[in-house]
């Protein structure tokens, strides 16, 4: 006879009466402004407001930075201009295999997951969809963690121009694109510090059926 795995709520601190401290855990009275243990302030779970409007500008000022030029690419005399992708198709078919990836990795890959996760958070947070176990917090962290190594995707084009000054047939410049690339990585950064994680467990306190 097949079981139906049914989702429980989970039972947090907010539901048991207390509020937790984000700078040392501490879980402490509902009704405390401060930490009994470090003496932080305890601050109210904030809404999404912002963790939209920042992922929301973040998206549209990445759209001109793949449309508009990134790279300029000076070889044997000829200049040409390249976006993000284009600069990664021109670096391969020159043999810069491990520098293409760099650039592809860390100017496509890593900002559009970005984008898709802290959107995938927001919204399951708004529509407070079932959660299986730490999941959703560990994929979280995963962003908190990658958004410490953040500006590696605005200074890629510096890293990559001073690799390809060693070949003297070929020279690399940024591009007008590198102002927008720049504020996409800007904006997500804020949208992912907006974010606040008691939320998942709020959202998880009454999953939507």
């Amino acid at each position: 006879m097949a079981h139906t795995r049914t989702t429980q709520p989970v039972l947090t601190a907010h539901a048991a009466g207390l509020r937790g401290c984000r700078t040392c855990g501490r879980a402490n009275a509902a009704s405390a402004t401060t930490c009994r243990r470090c003496g932080a302030g305890l601050s109210h779970v904030p809404g999404l407001q912002l963790v939209w409007a920042w992922l929301i500008a973040g998206m549209v000022v990445y759209v001109p930075a793949n449309v508009y030029p990134m790279l300029r690419t000076q070889t044997m005399g000829r200049t040409q201009d390249n976006t993000i992708l284009g600069g990664v198709f021109d670096l391969v078919q020159s043999g810069y295999w491990l520098v293409a990836f760099i650039v592809f990795f860390a100017s496509i890959a890593i900002p559009v997951a970005k984008f898709v996760v802290i959107a995938y958070l927001a919204l399951a947070v708004q529509w407070r969809w079932p959660m299986r176990g730490h999941a959703r917090h560990r994929l979280y962290e995963v962003v908190e963690f990658i958004g410490r190594w953040s500006m590696i995707d605005v200074f890629v084009v510096a890293i990559l121009s001073a690799l390809v000054q060693f070949n003297l047939a070929a020279t690399v410049a940024p591009g007008i694109a590198a102002v927008s690339f720049a504020l996409s990585v800007a904006f997500t950064m804020l949208a992912a510090q907006a974010f606040d994680p008691r939320l998942i467990w709020r959202a998880a306190e009454s999953p939507m059926q």
